[in-house]
């Protein structure tokens, strides 16, 4: 019997509140959106990726999973071939995607499932390892759940517990419990706009952790973005699109404070202001993506595409990672 190979999807992620503050422990709610990672694996002579030799420097994500899975030894070798709708280094969670479908693909490619929880943790600990020890769970816990996710530091009540991670840091052990969340906002869309400048994470998040050990003080940002989620949290649970848009451009300013936006940025918030609800960066910023709360996605849509960006129009919450086998 010919092997088959596996056809794996994951989607990226918009920060809707809450990023850096997440990394030291603050609660942050994330969106699965429609835009997804695609990743094919299909039986080879050596391991590959799009075409080149697996690299641990090139490809930390796909090593570090492949070490918890038992080690490249104990793995047959695989073509991987990466793509879909996600661009790299801009805030939507293209690593973590990586890291749900890969992790997924190999699931259906070795008949072995892992569970939820275990699940979780490997992709989070790729995530980490990628950055040099500091990571949160947002990303991947959403790109392999879907819907609406919440990071917090503690167990929320009204939403459904999924799992805890923690992660040693150099400023202690960070706890997270991770949660799925049920709401509705009627009539709104999430316009992502891209500057199509590329900030990778590690580095963001590295140059604000600097910046605090520079100026300890700046710390309480951390609180007010807390706060700022908090609300964010309550007006998503009453179906507030007004109010979890407000809260989405009091964090921005938080943020731009911090000095993690961009002029780049900031051309395309100010474009998609006059037709939104709510404007803000998403992800680590210093490039990559803005994102907007809409009830007139195509005139923000515009809006940003006439300022210098790419559009792309997204609804709030979409399915997991899943995997599946590719036609004979």
């Amino acid at each position: 019997m010919v092997q088959r190979g596996v056809f794996a999807t994951a989607p990226g992620k918009c920060i809707l509140f809450g990023e850096h503050a997440v990394v030291y422990g603050a609660p942050a709610v994330a969106v699965a959106i429609e835009q997804r990672m695609t990743l094919t694996l299909t039986p080879s002579t050596a391991w590959t990726v799009n075409g080149m030799a697996l690299h641990a420097a090139k490809h930390p994500h796909i090593v570090s999973l492949m070490d918890r899975w038992g080690g490249v030894d104990g793995l047959k070798p695989m073509d991987v071939v990466v793509g879909g709708a996600l661009p790299p280094a801009s805030g939507l969670g293209s690593s973590a995607a990586l890291s749900a479908a890969f992790l997924r693909s190999l699931e259906r490619m070795t008949d072995r499932s892992v569970s939820e929880d275990e699940a979780g943790r490997w992709a989070h600990l790729a995530e980490a390892d990628a950055q040099h020890g500091r990571a949160s769970p947002m990303d991947t816990s959403t790109s392999l759940l879907g819907g609406l996710v919440v990071l917090s530091n503690r167990k929320e009540e009204d939403l459904i517990h999924r799992y805890d991670r923690s992660l040693d840091t150099s400023e202690g052990t960070v706890t997270w419990s991770i949660h799925s969340l049920s709401a509705e906002l009627g009539g709104v869309h999430l316009v992502i706009g891209n500057t199509g400048v590329h900030a990778p994470t590690a580095r963001q998040v590295q140059q604000l952790a600097e910046r605090f050990a520079q100026h300890p003080e700046q710390r309480q940002a951390i609180g007010a973005i807390e706060a700022i989620t908090r609300r964010g949290l309550a007006a998503l649970k009453a179906g507030d699109a007004e109010a979890v848009g407000h809260a989405m451009t009091e964090n921005h300013i938080v943020l731009r404070s911090l000095g993690v936006s961009s002029e780049a940025l900031e051309r395309l918030i100010d474009a998609a202001s006059p037709t939104s609800l709510g404007v803000k960066l998403t992800g680590a910023g210093g490039g990559g993506c803005m994102m907007a709360l809409t009830r007139d996605p195509e005139a923000t849509a515009e809006a940003i595409e006439a300022a210098g960006g790419t559009a792309m129009i997204t609804t709030l919450g979409n399915h997991g990672a899943e995997a599946s086998w590719l036609d004979a």
